[in-house]
């Protein structure tokens, strides 16, 4: 489980370090930064992909996810008494971003090349990344260390260097992770891939959730939801069938849900309503309770990740609706450490109800996203790698 995130120069980020628990709810008011936090971590999943450059690019580059503010805000610009204004920048900008979890954690600073004639100039580059044991860094847990294209490997008492070097633009994920010669990299690459995220289902009337789709053996929902039904099939089969007759119930009180295979091996939906003398299938259903039920296929998946991250989920859903919904994110937190993102008070005050819920709350203050209420002595302990 991870125990601590932290944030350093992104967007409105300047200096973010948060604690973390089982259940995680992160909330505030529009434009507080949610949506950056949650950019933040799925920029932080693609290195262990290899993409976070590609990420980069499709933000509109490094240099555009900085920081825009002064690097520091005196006293006297909080006051008033002086215009907020930036000073000379004390070193070279870094993007940096990690996290710290009950064995290992891990940090990554991406910062621009030097100036060259290269037609990809403008990529970012990695300038450092680090690997240590146990929950906040210190020099003496450091377990991998990459300066550049250098990596250094620590044994026993001593460092040692890879001979390898890899290319700036390339996190040690993506080249160094053999489990024999680099346990560490590779458990801590494995661990970030099996992050799961879902942003906002489809649900429109091409939504590929509505469509009869060819059906596998399928524990993971897949993130656009088009394999619903066989998702579905595969919780009634090898996971937690009761629990999914529970939460179609609980939402729908009467109402069950059935999965029909059709001649060509194409799996169909079929949702059973008390008063209907018929089912109905996913192309009719209302957006709200096509949402819900991808909601039910991604938390009772029968393959819990060790992270689920869910942006906004009650996107669509009425306020009826969003009680079940929490009732159903609280249960999954039994087996995966879920973070939810979202605005929508009904599933706020649900959520908060569960007495490991860890209350996150975004407010901005000069345009840099804080943790509300969180001093100096409050944030978790964190030191960012040299």
């Amino acid at each position: 489980m991870l125990k601590t995130i932290a944030i350093a120069n992104y967007r409105s980020l300047l200096a973010l370090t948060v604690p973390l628990s089982r259940l995680n709810l992160i909330t505030g008011p529009n434009g507080s930064g949610k949506s950056n936090f949650y950019r933040a971590l799925r920029l932080l999943a693609e290195t262990a992909q290899g993409g976070v450059v590609n990420a980069l690019a499709r933000e509109g580059g490094l240099e555009s996810t900085f920081w825009a503010g002064p690097e520091n805000i005196s006293r006297r610009m909080r006051a008033g008494e002086v215009p907020v204004q930036g000073s000379r920048s004390k070193g070279p900008k870094y993007l940096r971003l990690g996290f710290a979890g009950e064995d290992f954690g891990y940090a990554i600073a991406l910062g621009l090349p030097a100036p060259s004639n290269s037609a990809f100039a403008l990529d970012p580059e990695v300038k450092w990344e680090s690997i240590w044991a146990g929950p906040s860094y210190r020099p003496a847990a450091a377990l991998i260390k990459r300066e550049g294209p250098v990596i250094m490997i620590r044994a026993d008492r001593e460092w040692e260097p890879l001979n390898l070097q890899i290319n700036a633009f390339n996190s040690i994920f993506h080249q160094v992770a053999d489990p024999q010669a680099t346990p560490e990299v590779f458990q801590v690459r494995e661990a970030i891939r099996g992050w799961r995220f879902y942003d906002h289902f489809r649900t429109d009337s091409e939504a590929p959730a509505r469509l009869p789709q060819l059906g596998t053996r399928t524990p993971v929902l897949h993130h656009d939801g088009h394999d619903l039904a066989a998702a579905l099939q595969t919780i009634r089969e090898i996971g937690d069938s009761a629990a999914l007759d529970e939460a179609v119930s609980d939402a729908f009180p009467g109402a069950r849900v059935q999965i029909a295979v059709q001649g060509d091996g194409r799996f169909v939906l079929e949702f059973h309503q008390e008063g209907l003398l018929r089912a109905l299938s996913a192309a009719e259903l209302s957006d709200g309770t096509l949402r819900y039920l991808l909601w039910v296929a991604a938390l009772l998946s029968p393959r819990p990740p060790a992270l689920m991250v869910l942006n906004e989920p009650e996107t669509s859903l009425h306020p009826d609706l969003l009680p079940a919904l929490a009732r159903l994110i609280i249960q999954a937190s039994g087996e995966t450490q879920v973070w939810v993102i979202s605005h929508a008070a009904p599933l706020i005050a649900a959520l908060r109800k569960h007495g490991d819920c860890n209350l996150v709350e975004l407010e901005k203050e000069f345009g840099q996203t804080k943790v509300c209420g969180q001093g100096m002595l409050d944030a978790p302990s964190w030191h960012w790698p040299n």
